[in-house]
């Protein structure tokens, strides 16, 4: 493999040249041509599916949006109301397919435009899930020849496709360059696995073997997330990542309402929205998210009108909040200690039931107490996860 690649300009067009060296790339660009901000969600989206298909022994697979996930999620089976709001009904999904489209579907509206990380062979089934959604390009160890067609003619054949070389190990130290001072620090190497998950501090503490695994996916998720970060797991999949905020409580509720959004996406009002033919796949889901809104402006209402054959009844609060109900038994994973219970009373009304968190506050008292309240079970994983 190459040492050094020229890419399309940096962060930003207007700062060229740009280019990456290294003693050894883990890559091969079999299409297109990368740009500096590809890399970056390349190399971190890599590690992050990696990790979990080592931890979980599943197919894992992220959407990348800006260098943090829009969607994490294993390779396990859609029920047929997730099938519909992945809008991945009409496909016959393999694992890895199956992975994607939950991950994807994790927030449907920040995956647009995403760059793609999979553990696995990428396969036809997948290939033909990517053509039709709006991607920048893929990282994966592998492709079947059929799907490395598909793929390669994927925006007039400009997308970016990278074979990872699964053997590749990075030096212990990185480096970063900031305004000419050069970084220096031991690469974040920590294993995750069962043990972070054995100092339980509540009064309750049954930890079903599912929500320890789902409590892996949002440490490892939250392990490759711009900081301040939290997020919330169901099932094998994030359904609400808030990333890059300077409070945890503002963290905390944006995960908490792009989780809740996951779940009212599945409500049988939304899956059942009566399109005009020709309504494009990204516009569809922006009305959905617009339907699950309670702030339109009168412009925006009569413009979402316009897409529906016939307009449907708007969908209320109690509507909202009855089918919210149904929301359970989802973990919440902080990458650093919780301060408040703030943070606590929030994610219980998102249908929280786990909490992980590092713990060390001068306020654990408190945040302990708020789960007891509500009968969380919380795990203090004494580790740090922050990612800048």
């Amino acid at each position: 493999m190459n040492n050094e690649l020229e890419l399309r300009y940096g962060c930003n067009p207007h700062q060229v040249p740009a280019r990456v060296r290294a003693g050894r790339l883990p890559f091969t660009v079999l299409n297109g041509s990368l740009g500096y901000i590809n890399l970056l969600d390349a190399l971190n989206s890599w590690q992050l599916v990696h990790e979990l298909h080592s931890i979980t022994g599943n197919v894992a697979a992220a959407s990348f949006k800006h260098v943090s996930p829009s969607g994490v999620a294993l390779g396990l089976p859609l029920s047929e109301p997730l099938r519909k709001a992945c809008r991945v009904e009409d496909l016959e999904l393999s694992p890895v397919a199956s992975a994607y489209a939950r991950a994807r579907g994790t927030d449907r509206l920040c995956s647009f435009g995403d760059w793609v990380a999979i553990s696995d062979t990428v396969d036809v089934s997948l290939a033909r899930l990517l053509q039709r959604e709006v991607s920048d390009g893929i990282a994966a160890p592998g492709y079947e020849p059929d799907a490395l067609s598909i793929l390669s003619k994927k925006k007039q054949g400009k997308y970016i496709i990278l074979e990872m070389d699964e053997d590749y190990v990075a030096p212990e130290l990185e480096t970063r360059d900031i305004f000419g001072v050069a970084i220096e620090q031991r690469r974040n190497d920590i294993r995750l696995d069962a043990e972070v998950l054995r100092t339980i501090v509540t009064t309750n503490r049954d930890w079903p073997d599912a929500a320890r695994r789902d409590a892996l996916v949002a440490l490892t998720t939250l392990k490759y997330t711009q900081s301040n970060s939290v997020c919330a797991v169901l099932d094998g999949q994030t359904i609400g990542v808030g990333a890059g905020q300077q409070s945890r409580i503002h963290c905390t509720r944006i995960a908490c309402s792009k989780a809740e959004t996951w779940h009212l996406r599945q409500h049988p009002a939304c899956l059942d929205l009566r399109f005009k033919s020709g309504v494009r796949r990204p516009d569809r889901d922006n009305a959905v998210d617009q339907y699950l809104r309670d702030d339109l402006t009168a412009a925006e209402l009569r413009l979402w009108t316009e897409m529906f054959s016939a307009a449907p009844p708007l969908f209320s609060l109690e509507q909202k909040r009855h089918w919210l109900n149904g929301l359970r038994d989802a973990v919440l994973a902080s990458d650093g200690y919780i301060p408040f219970r703030d943070s606590i009373d929030r994610a219980y009304q998102a249908g929280v039931a786990f909490v992980v968190q590092p713990g060390g506050s001068n306020r654990d008292d408190q945040v302990i107490n708020a789960c007891n309240e509500y009968g969380l079970a919380m795990a203090h994983t004494g580790i740090r996860l922050f990612h800048h």
